[in-house]
């Protein structure tokens, strides 16, 4: 990406990196033909990639100026404080986009939970089961209306979960 980048006039840096910035909040991108000819159509898709690929990971990663300049210590000085001063001026804006992004998965969200860890001793068919359960009760904001969600859990279903949901948050963390 670097040698890509060095070859943007530092007058039009800035104005590159708000088009790019626009194109990951979900409005126009830029467009090859408003830039310098000076690339390819795939060094200009490598350009694109990469500037995003950067402001998603500065902001999603809460990552410090410093490091961000360590990313692009091989471009001029010039294009690096470019790219600084736009993920500066729009960190919020950028972070919005990420955040709707990741929510937009899925309409559900969860608001509350309670949960209670019960031991039941013995059952209809069973006079001895000592066998520890989890009571679990989820809030779920759908649409705009809450729905309660209960399910009660042995120590199998449990770790299949717990299982689930560490899926589901490495995917969530990779979206960012």
């Amino acid at each position: 990406m670097v040698d890509v980048l060095n070859r943007v006039p530092d007058t039009d840096c800035i104005r590159l990196c708000h088009r790019v910035v626009d194109g990951l909040c979900g409005r126009a991108p830029p467009r090859r033909d408003d830039h310098s000819a000076a690339w390819s159509p795939q060094e200009w898709l490598q350009l694109l990639d990469s500037l995003t690929a950067l402001f998603r990971l500065a902001v999603g990663s809460n990552i410090s100026d410093e490091e961000v300049l360590a990313k692009l210590s091989e471009a001029g000085s010039s294009h690096a404080e470019a790219v600084l001063s736009v993920l500066r001026a729009r960190r919020e804006e950028i972070h919005r986009a990420l955040l709707d992004r990741t929510n937009s998965i899925s309409s559900a969200t969860l608001q509350d939970f309670d949960w209670q860890l019960k031991l039941a001793l013995s059952s209809d068919k069973i006079s001895s089961l000592n066998t520890p359960l989890l009571s679990l009760g989820l809030d779920v904001r759908q649409n705009g209306a809450l729905r309660p969600v209960a399910m009660e859990m042995n120590r199998e279903e449990l770790s299949a979960l717990i299982c689930s949901l560490e899926a589901a948050n490495k995917v969530v963390l990779q979206l960012k």
